[in-house]
């Protein structure tokens, strides 16, 4: 079903009550009865703090971040969720890292938890670059929820498609 292209990876079990709560026409009223608001962090500049708030608490030994940012260039489905880049550039003698974190813009109208969910993710690429064990331990360890928050944002955005606003 192509409806459920945000879920793919996850058992038949859980993609065929999906698939009934979307047939009964239930999957947007089930998050949101979960989820029931968006967050208030609509500037780059309060994205910036939220982030950086978070990377203090869990990550206080990281490189610093430079920038965060919404970017409406992320496409959904081509860049997943949002983008961790390290842009190296030469000062003086050194080469400095400098950590930029992109979200995609649909997350302005998100739940707050799934933008949490999203910038975790990208915080954990500061320290752990592949999606490997070590990288879901430390997604965990900043936000315990994590996977469930993974799966929910999964819900939400194919709820958002079938609506016609996922990108």
């Amino acid at each position: 079903m192509s409806s459920l292209i945000y879920l793919q990876g996850y058992p038949e079990s859980l993609l065929s009550q999906v698939r009934t709560l979307i047939e009964q026409q239930r999957l947007a009223e089930v998050i949101h009865q979960r989820y029931p608001s968006a967050h208030g962090i609509t500037s780059d500049k309060a994205l910036y703090d939220y982030a950086l708030d978070i990377k203090n608490q869990a990550l206080r030994n990281a490189p610093p971040l430079n920038k965060v940012i919404y970017d409406s260039k992320i496409k959904v489905m081509k860049h997943a969720l949002g983008l961790h880049t390290a842009i190296s550039r030469v000062q003086g003698g050194k080469l400095k890292a400098k950590a930029e974190i992109r979200v995609a813009t649909i997350f302005r109208q998100a739940p707050e938890a799934f933008l949490r969910m999203i910038v975790v993710h990208e915080l954990a690429h500061i320290k752990e670059k592949d999606h490997n064990k070590a990288f879901y331990q430390l997604c965990c360890h900043m936000e315990p929820q994590y996977h469930q928050l993974e799966f929910d944002t999964r819900l939400w955005l194919t709820a958002q498609a079938l609506e016609g606003h996922a990108g």
